[in-house]
């Protein structure tokens, strides 16, 4: 079956759809039998020591859609690493061949404007509850990609049980085989190359995503992924009425973590979905219990919904009942026994507990274990669609109409954000990212006053009165995360994730809300140019599709909307010298345009920009207007001349940062080498590179690796007292080295620099910040420091903060203010001990330099305010006065990546 895009649905539910049903069997007899998943796969799905990679679910999905006419495929786009990626849907004969009406009653549901309460009700009786069920993005938590060929075949082969037959004729299930295809078969791969061996459970040296591994799950509101983009545009496409994700993490020794969810939730949280959650969190370990399934715990372990970056949880804000679960896990597909001496004391004893009722009391445990409570949680959670169809489709409906006339009666009742910002493009980048989530954003067509304002035509403008509303409040506004304590006068209690992340401050945007009722000068002045099926068109392709946006990695590909642009650059002056501004992100990708091309780059400290020379006007104007910066032509030829040889360190540990900082220099076309252990090892480095960037990592990960026998010998140990020798002659014979964050701790150990970090081995009662958004005072005379304002918020995450001691050489790039407290949105604990210290520092050592940096500029792809921090760092390590001169032919290449 053809699925028609979104656009080609009507907005408004026809009565011509609405008035006829076709009387017949729901469940029809099957032309073939439901083939059974050994015959694809080869072995039984859920055997010890095997797991089907992507392609062979993939394959098993094409045989169940070529027996059945209860399931039809739809193509969803591609990975990163270019697999055609689908998913299943699943439902009665009927209800699939009426699947356009289904999906428009849940548009319409969706997007309740202009409906009134009784239409809603008749299309709520009418529609049938959209579920989306999925195995998993993250691939090393294996049984959930098996458990849904087995859900699969279970309810096909099976339809004529009752239970079944119910859901199959009331329910239309999406059933994604995999949320990460790329990673499922990565593991896969691994793990067979290992059964059998010492290293059957060794963990994997390799993120199982191309960039960024775990973090796959939170990229949700940034959509820097392509997996993020597909599963956000599918999402917006159908509407789905509930969203499963399954993990696998449980806290041992339970067998399954339901929602609730602990504390704190999202602060925007609608309450009628928060309710629905719970009620479907129950109903799954009900369901449990009436099995025999024994071990199933709920809230107080730690998994809170307070950050709304998971790809399980924000749909929440768009009034969706998302959530996760996490089942047992012990490794791969390997069976496990465990007794009462694995237990922690305070399980041993088995006692009933409200929320764990039914205490696991230990044995073996199988992936096949775990995939049948997965299997009777999705079937819970279907069977509850079943039962309360109505209420799921109508409950969409009345959380978005809540929020509507929430934001009509109370502020922010609007969002400006002027065009006119230090990167005139950044709003671009926001608001693109708004626009794909559903959000309606419009542009004032005139100058207008309001609110003791005056705001310029042009304007962007996000009205708060509509369905999203609370996505947009959560991601605008500053959180201030509850001071929890895991006892009174105790630690606090840690956020699962972060503690704040305000985009206005990660991206450097000024962003004012609207705390007074729009008049209505204003009103009729804010023209929509996002927020309708006119969202998905770009100004090349004027009838691209959703699919459209989901085919390459990088901000030129993110999603985008006919009416949001990025103005027009501009190049002004005269001379043969084109200088560009840092402050400009963009402008980083001209200077990388311009290296590769064969021009000088220099970077001039009297007026801190970057000279491009050796390039003809016609090359370099086309990029500067496209790119939406302003540059100046003028004759002065001052300045030092950056052309770095940038390595990054990877660890076979296997970090996210160092994803997050490849996908970073890839965006702006940096060319870079990926050096490992071995090549740390050699002592060549200095007559390789200028410049070796070391993402966040724990220093005993750096140092020590995995341990022998952990791993197969070719990824066992760390950098050790070689490695760090050569570090610090690499950096003593003029190379730098760039350290970010917790590397940084590593560092200064290593390299034995006289700097330490003053809140190493505070004790978390009295030092904590989790996560959170902090405010430095930058040095912007200093390069690397370079187009930043003076005060600047940065991110911090588990950061070191830096006091110099006795033979110091180099200075400070930023510090924390000597009084008061330096936190913007998140969580701090302890101002004390941050007053008057420094968050990042350059330090000279023999000719080189060590750039320190106590805070994150890059984190998860977010702080756009603050990724020219990283790229001035790399830049500034290949500055001839100071280093070697890179080589043309390295800025010609492309990035050598490594790979087990």
């Amino acid at each position: 079956m053809n699925i028609p895009p979104l656009y080609t649905l009507k907005r408004i539910f026809l009565p011509a759809i609405c008035c006829c049903w076709l009387a017949s069997s729901s469940v029809t007899a099957q032309q073939k039998p439901i083939p059974k998943p050994e015959e694809t796969l080869g072995f039984p799905v859920g055997a010890d020591f095997h797991l089907a990679t992507y392609e062979q679910s993939l394959a098993y999905f094409k045989k169940l859609d070529e027996a059945s006419d209860m399931v039809k495929l739809v193509h969803v786009g591609e990975t990163s690493d270019g697999r055609p990626w689908y998913f299943a849907l699943i439902s009665s004969k009927k209800n699939l061949d009426n699947i356009d009406k289904y999906r428009a009653i849940a548009q319409r549901l969706a997007h309740p404007a202009g409906l009134t309460d009784d239409e809603a009700k008749k299309l709520s009786m009418e529609g049938k509850p959209l579920v989306h069920i999925d195995g998993g993005l993250h691939a090393s938590e294996v049984a959930g990609a098996q458990h849904t060929i087995s859900l699969a075949y279970d309810m096909l082969s099976k339809a004529d049980d009752p239970k079944i037959r119910n859901i199959l004729d009331n329910v239309i299930l999406l059933l994604w085989p995999s949320l990460n295809p790329d990673g499922q078969t990565m593991i896969g791969d691994w793990y067979k190359s290992n059964v059998g061996t010492p290293f059957e459970v060794a963990p994997p040296p390799f993120l199982y995503q191309k960039y960024v591994g775990h973090d796959n799950n939170r990229d949700a509101y940034m959509l820097n992924m392509i997996e993020s983009r597909v599963v956000a545009r599918t999402w917006r496409e159908w509407e789905p009425n509930i969203i499963f994700v399954h993990h696998q993490t449980s806290p041992f020794p339970t067998r399954i973590w339901l929602p609730p969810f602990a504390e704190p939730i999202a602060s925007q949280t609608p309450p009628i979905i928060a309710r629905e959650v719970n009620m479907i969190g129950m109903a799954m370990a009900q369901a449990l219990e009436s099995n025999g399934q024994k071990g199933a715990t709920h809230m107080g372990t730690g998994f809170d919904a307070w950050y709304p970056g998971y790809i399980d949880y924000m749909p929440v804000l768009q009034n969706i009942p998302a959530f996760w679960t996490e089942t047992a896990l012990y490794n791969y597909a390997t069976p496990h026994f465990y007794t009462v001496r694995d237990f922690p004391q305070d399980k041993k004893e088995f006692r009933v507990e409200s929320l764990y009722s039914s205490p696991w009391p230990g044995g073996w445990w199988r992936i096949s274990d775990a995939m049948a409570y997965m299997e009777t949680a999705s079937l819970a959670t279907l069977d509850y669609a079943a039962k309360y169809g109505d209420v799921l489709l109508y409950n969409r409906y009345q959380s978005g109409r809540n929020t509507i006339k929430k934001y009509e009666q109370e502020p922010p009742y609007a969002y400006f954000i002027p065009q006119k910002q230090r990167d005139p493009a950044r709003p671009a980048e926001l608001l693109r990212r708004l626009a794909f989530h559903g959000i309606r954003i419009g542009q004032l067509t005139k100058d207008v006053a309001f609110d003791g304002r005056n705001y310029a035509k042009g304007t962007w403008v996000i009205p708060m009165n509509q369905e999203y509303g609370e996505l947009t409040k959560q991601l605008l506004d500053v959180q201030a995360y509850p001071d929890l304590r895991e006892f009174p006068g105790g630690p606090p209690e840690q956020p699962y994730d972060a503690a704040g992340w305000t985009l206005p401050l990660q991206f450097e945007l000024n962003v004012i809300p609207a705390i007074t009722p729009l008049s209505a000068e204003l009103k009729s002045a804010i023209q929509l140019v996002s927020g309708t099926g006119k969202d998905w068109k770009t100004d090349d392709k004027k009838d691209a599709t959703p699919a459209d946006f989901v085919t390459g990695i990088g901000f030129d590909t993110n999603p985008v909307s006919a009416g949001i642009k990025t103005p027009e650059g501009k190049l002004t002056g005269t001379g043969a010298v084109v200088l560009v501004n840092p402050a400009e992100n963009n402008a980083f990708k001209v200077i990388t345009r311009s290296l590769k091309a064969g021009a000088s780059v220099k970077f001039n400290k009297e007026n801190q920009r970057y000279a491009i020379s050796g390039l003809a006007r016609t090359t370099l104007e086309p990029w500067i207007k496209d790119l939406g910066i302003t540059a100046e032509l003028t004759t002065n030829t001052a300045g030092a001349t950056v052309k770095p040889r940038i390595a990054i360190y990877k660890p076979w540990t296997a970090s996210m940062d160092e994803g997050w900082s490849q996908w970073i220099l890839e965006q702006f076309e940096f060319p870079f080498a990926v050096i490992n252990n071995t090549d740390v090892l050699a002592s060549d480095l200095s007559d390789r590179f200028d410049v070796i960037l070391m993402a966040s990592d724990r220093p005993r990960n750096i140092k020590d690796g995995f341990a022998k026998g952990a791993v197969p010998p070719a990824y066992e140990g760390g950098l050790g007292t070689l490695g760090a020798a050569n570090l610090a002659n690499f950096v003593s014979q003029g190379g730098t080295l760039v350290c970010l964050n917790e590397s940084s701790d590593y560092a200064i150990e290593a390299l034995h620099l006289p700097v330490k970090n003053v809140v190493a081995g505070v004790n978390p009662k009295d030092f904590f910040t989790g996560g959170s958004i902090l405010e430095v005072e930058t040095d912007p005379t200093h390069p690397v420091m370079a187009g930043m304002p003076t005060r600047a918020a940065v991110f911090v995450d588990d950061s070191p903060v830096f006091t110099t001691l006795e033979g110091f050489k180099g200075q400070a790039l930023a510090k924390f203010a000597t009084s008061g407290s330096p936190l913007r949105s998140g969580y701090l604990l302890g101002e004390k001990y941050l007053q008057g210290y420094a968050a990042s520092l350059d330090v000279k050592q023999g000719k080189g330099h060590v750039i320190l940096h106590g805070f994150r500029p890059q984190w998860r792809g977010q702080p756009l305010g603050t990724y020219r921090v990283l790229l001035n760092s790399v830049l500034y390590g290949g500055e001839i006065t100071r280093g070697t001169y890179g080589t043309p032919e390295f800025w010609k290449a492309p990035a050598v990546a490594v790979k087990p």
